[in-house]
């Protein structure tokens, strides 16, 4: 943990809802562990400081083991709804990517929610 940073302040959790843009291919960690790489545009209206504003962003998300075979099998352009946390691309870039630990279809995939929790 970095210096300075206590428990109170660990809370890191994202939910989001988008399209899936693009996705690169399966690929595997040495270890085995499957690992999905995304895309995810998210548009909405907002407000902020009493003023209405429209976000229009482009996410990049990160899905490992079973997630990420979910993440593989979700159509392109199709709308869903992923939760996760925030972390550094990697050591070398700051970048930030959601890496996703929840996965729900919202369109796209009949009853892709209640087949993610079935399995």
């Amino acid at each position: 943990m970095t210096a300075g940073i206590t428990e109170t302040y660990a809370i890191n959790q994202v939910v989001l809802v988008g399209r899936l843009d693009e996705r690169k291919p399966l690929r595997y960690t040495p270890a085995g562990l499957p690992v999905s790489e995304a895309k995810v545009i998210h548009a909405s209206d907002q407000i902020e400081a009493e003023k209405p504003r429209q976000v229009v962003c482009e996410v990049s998300v990160l899905a490992m083991g079973e997630q990420a075979r979910w993440l593989q099998s979700a159509p392109l352009n199709g709308v869903l709804k992923v939760t996760g946390f925030l972390a550094a691309k990697s050591q070398h870039s700051k970048s930030l990517v959601l890496h996703v630990q929840q996965i729900e279809f919202l369109e796209g995939i009949e009853n892709g929610s209640l087949l993610q929790k079935e399995g």
